[in-house]
């Protein structure tokens, strides 16, 4: 932050599992254009090249950063009957949720370039209730395993 600008001050505070980090600039914009006027689903989303860059070689951290932001890994739990027999099974996943499609495929561009596959479905909501929700969910024993090495608790 220092090096996007020189002259301001950078300060930060410890929390939990994390820092957070700020400056106060009124260029911040200027560099990172999705943070524009209005909501995040009604205006394009896209990464600016020297970001698609930075995804493109640490998809890891962005993928991290999603799911720590909108996104959560859950215990599923699924119901069968079997030979007559009810079973229950319980496996985790990861899911996360969006209404920008934007959004939505720059997490998926980022799984697909570490070969982790994902499902999609589309949530709808009552009439009067919003957006329907988009949302991806990581579910396959190995990808699970793979996006814990990573991902890591959400504080």
């Amino acid at each position: 932050m220092s090096k996007g600008s020189p002259h301001r001050s950078v300060g930060g505070i410890t929390c939990v599992g994390c820092t957070e980090v700020y400056s106060d600039w009124k260029h911040w914009p200027c560099l990172f254009p999705q943070h524009g006027p209005g909501r995040k689903h009604d205006r394009a989303i896209v990464l600016e090249p020297w970001q698609g860059a930075i995804v493109e070689g640490h998809p890891e951290a962005f993928i991290r950063g999603l799911i720590h932001s909108d996104g959560c890994r859950v215990e599923n739990r699924v119901r069968r009957q079997v030979g007559g027999e009810w079973k229950y099974y319980l496996y985790p996943r990861y899911e996360f949720v969006s209404v920008s499609e934007d959004i939505i495929g720059l997490l998926t561009g980022a799984l697909d370039h570490l070969g982790i596959p994902w499902k999609r479905q589309i949530r709808r909501q009552a009439p009067g209730r919003g957006r329907d929700r988009i949302v991806v969910s990581v579910a396959r024993r190995g990808a699970v395993a793979r996006m814990d090495a990573f991902v890591g608790p959400k504080y």
